[in-house]
């Protein structure tokens, strides 16, 4: 499936928030890019702001917009708010959760390692980035990748244990997906329900 490789600091000056973690790129222009970013004040519509929210989501997660579409549909059956039901989905994805245990240092390099079949779900070898995990299940790297330097260095320098939803086993690196985290647990400055909105029209 197409991805996103284009420049990144582009994409975050586009929303004016460091979606992709740090970078000083984005610290030197965090501006709208273009000739007219600096002086650019145009009002935004309530559709357009709606439709930027998607886009962060979908930049931010890695998500393209059949597989974000299909989950905002499993998020709207569930008996939940769908908008927080949307963001735990996606924080349920095995990508996600390999970069939120720190394994990997952004989520396209977490997708990388999955796809590459170098991480395990309750001890098999799970290769799509995309599936979603249960409460309970364990996550791990092959005994072969865990000497891979991308691993090494990203767990070095990762705190363990940084959410609630996770566990973290330093020795052993494997990590617990304790449940699907709500959404006062997950940091990312979303505006959901202004999805939930362009949705529905």
């Amino acid at each position: 499936m197409a991805r996103y490789i284009g420049p990144k600091t582009k994409i975050a000056r586009k929303f004016g928030e460091s979606i992709y973690g740090p970078d000083k790129y984005f610290e030197k222009k965090n501006y709208p890019p273009g000739q007219h970013g600096v002086n650019r004040r145009r009002k935004t519509s309530e559709y357009g702001m709606q439709l930027k929210e998607k886009q962060k989501a979908k930049y931010t997660y890695g998500v393209l917009e059949r597989q974000f579409r299909n989950l905002f549909e499993k998020a709207s059956r569930s008996k939940g708010i769908t908008g927080e039901e949307l963001l735990g989905l996606l924080e349920s994805r095995l990508d996600n959760v390999v970069y939120r245990l720190g394994i990997a240092p952004s989520r396209a390099a977490a997708r990388q390692l999955v796809s590459h079949c170098h991480i395990t779900v309750d001890g098999s070898v799970v290769n799509i980035p995309s599936y979603s995990l249960k409460g309970g299940q364990i996550i791990g790297v092959r005994e072969k990748s865990k000497s891979l330097e991308i691993i090494v260095d990203s767990l070095a320098s990762s705190s363990a244990n940084k959410y609630s939803w996770l566990e973290w086993d330093k020795d052993l690196r494997i990590g617990k997906f304790l449940n699907v985290p709500v959404r006062s647990e997950i940091p990312e400055n979303i505006k959901e329900q202004l999805i939930v909105e362009l949705y529905s029209k």
